[in-house]
């Protein structure tokens, strides 16, 4: 593998993003939206496996006390390379000091622990598509 690491918008196959994400079983929606999603946000990491783009990652921030992760997705063929550590840990740096909250997608729960992360007692959830939001498994 040869990974490069990428903390910017420019140049990104939206369609490849929508792609992974539903490759992995996780929510997506039309490319002008997950495009809209990762440039609102606060940090962003793509990594390549030479031009191949094989996951990515992206939080929302305040930059001083909270961050909330979202859309961690590898494609299948990366999983278990460490390539959503780094995805994980590159995020965390990029805003020091920072408490974090993520949704993990239902059976990932044990990768976040992994890496620091412990499940919330007072976790709360208001989801615009609460049958959706059911069905995938994020409400009990």
């Amino acid at each position: 593998m040869n990974l490069k690491i990428q903390t910017n918008c420019i140049n990104i196959n939206w369609s490849e993003v929508q792609n992974i994400l539903k490759t992995v079983g996780m929510s997506y929606v039309d490319v002008d939206t997950h495009k809209l999603s990762f440039e609102n946000s606060y940090t962003v990491i793509f990594v390549f496996d030479n031009n191949k783009l094989v996951g990515f990652g992206r939080a929302i921030s305040d930059g001083v006390r909270n961050s909330a992760i979202y859309d961690i997705a590898t494609l299948p063929a990366y999983q278990g390379k460490g390539i959503g550590r780094l995805i994980v840990e590159n995020i965390i740096k990029s805003t020091p000091n920072c408490n974090f909250i993520l949704y993990a997608s239902p059976g990932k729960e044990g990768f976040y622990e992994s890496l620091g992360f412990y499940k919330l007692k007072t976790g709360m959830g208001y989801f615009f598509d609460l049958e959706k939001a059911k069905k995938k498994g994020f409400i009990k």
